[in-house]
């Protein structure tokens, strides 16, 4: 960064080869932060040709696992030692307080500490065939080259989740994260070769999916895509790799429900409602955005959530005082904007928020002010589409068969909550939310261990957990017979 090469290709760090350079602004006062090298299409087949050959090689994939699972530690070793410095440079590049981004690379280390642990306990499955002679098993190799697509809101943590499981397979991989926020993955990239990484496992390209997507993606030499972002990429992704018939795993967002029933902790249920869609101005994919609350207390528990909201300390993310920071970039925030003057348009009544601030301090960055619509119905494109900021839509239900109706009254199917005392009830919503993780009487935590991904529109495959691994993994059924005989079935020859 600031004149080092920042592409990794092959083992060696390299300038675009057309001398291109990016500008990376702090979201919150519009400072250029750093200058990093912008990846042309050249740079983009040269990676992807690097990770074929380091995978060809052989090297690499015949590495013990035992090995593979030494590298993960070492790496989250070296992660736990720059975790300040990676934190620093995730505030600067997002716009999210320090406190969010500590929390981020411990997250981070722990993903690497788990598919370290992970990997060595897999083992061979013996299949018995009825008969001695023949030793049937089952085993997991690699999937081969990998193509590792992370979005800005969370750039190292979401990429760890993809690199992590990739390398502990045994696999090669093009890692390209957001080029809006770059940075800690260029920073990862540099600490993973002083663990040790060989030349050509893991390579590091940055620049628009736009101008590299096709020479990516659109290749042979790719066996497996993992991407997280927006649906409209996503799609595209998956039509391309389908011509190679490439595997894919794509995350794509979400439109949560939280659902709150009158007779939840009403502390607990405002507090976690507040949290679940305004940290990081909600900008993550499993924001709670959509509240569905029982009508018989709806009118006061949204007067305190607007009461809480207005309390929020909105600053810049390196300032200890900030609890919510910028949204990432001006061009976002202008489509944040678009979506309140349209939640206005369509009838819905803005509760609070829905402006910059007025500090004068802030006037520099891309901040917004968490924004509360009331009134709203599946009708709304607010309502129904992805916002990905610190908007939240109010809904109404009077039955426990409405709220599931309304919770699961969307296309997409990542992420919801339930609030209730009623332990049966609780777990009757649970069971008949279609969404990939949903959270009983608390709201937006997960584990390494724990699979991650959604239903419908919001992705296919999964992160973290066994299955995390498992993507990155064909299977082979190896049928060896100790004592082999003819088998006599032509009798005539």
């Amino acid at each position: 960064m600031n004149g080092n090469p920042d592409l990794l290709i092959g083992g060696a760090w390299a300038h675009a080869a057309d001398g291109g350079l990016r500008e990376i602004v702090n979201p919150a006062d519009g400072t250029v932060v750093a200058t990093v090298d912008e990846a042309t299409p050249d740079d983009a087949r040269s990676a992807v040709a690097a990770a074929r050959a380091a995978f060809d090689d052989g090297a690499w994939v015949a590495t013990p696992v035992a090995e593979r699972a030494a590298l993960l530690a070492r790496i989250a070793d070296l992660l736990a030692r720059d975790k300040e410095e990676l934190a620093h440079l995730e505030t600067v590049d997002t716009g999210k307080t320090l406190v969010e981004s500590r929390i981020d690379i411990d997250d981070v280390i722990s993903v690497f500490r788990y598919y370290a642990s992970l990997v060595v306990g897999q083992a061979d499955r013996l299949i018995d065939v009825g008969d001695p002679a023949v030793l049937s098993r089952v085993v997991r190799e690699p999937i081969g080259v990998c193509v590792l697509i992370a979005p800005w809101n969370y750039p190292l943590l979401q990429m760890s989740w993809k690199v992590a499981p990739a390398l502990a397979a045994g696999c090669t991989m093009v890692a390209k994260p957001s080029e809006v926020t770059p940075l800690s993955t260029i920073a990862f990239a540099r600490l993973a070769q002083e663990a040790g990484v060989p030349a050509g496992v893991l390579n590091l390209v940055q620049g628009s999916g736009a101008m590299l997507g096709a020479a990516l993606i659109d290749t042979p030499d790719v066996d497996f895509i993992s991407f997280t972002g927006g649906l409209a990429t996503g799609k595209t992704i998956a039509r391309v790799a389908a011509e190679h018939v490439t595997k894919v795993a794509v995350e794509l967002g979400g439109k949560n429900p939280h659902i709150v029933f009158a007779d939840a902790d009403w502390a607990s249920s405002v507090d976690q409602v507040l949290t679940g869609v305004f940290l990081h101005s909600g900008q993550v994919c499993s924001a709670g955005t959509r509240l569905i609350v029982e009508e018989s207390i709806a009118d006061d528990f949204v007067a305190e959530l607007a009461r809480r909201a207005e309390l929020i300390r909105v600053g810049p993310g390196l300032d200890p005082a900030s609890e919510t920071g910028p949204l990432v970039s001006e061009a976002h925030r202008a489509k944040v904007e678009a979506y309140v003057e349209l939640g206005i348009s369509e009838g819905a009544k803005l509760v609070t928020g829905g402006v910059r601030p007025s500090d004068p301090a802030l006037a520099a960055g891309s901040f917004f002010l968490p924004t509360i619509f009331d009134n709203c119905d599946r009708s709304m494109r607010i309502v129904r589409e992805e916002t990905f900021g610190p908007i939240l839509t109010v809904e109404r239900f009077s039955t426990e068969a409405e709220a599931i109706r309304l919770g699961n009254d969307t296309e997409y199917g990542l992420a919801a909550g339930v609030r209730t005392a009623d332990p049966a009830r609780g777990e009757r919503m649970v069971r008949a939310l279609r969404h990939g993780t949903v959270w009983l009487n608390d709201f937006g935590y997960y584990a390494a261990a724990a699979e991650w991904g959604g239903f419908k529109k919001s992705g296919n495959g999964r992160e973290l957990g066994p299955t995390g691994l498992a993507e990155y993994q064909e299977i082979k059924h190896i049928w060896h017979n100790t004592a082999p005989k003819p088998a006599e079935w032509f009798k005539s020859v």
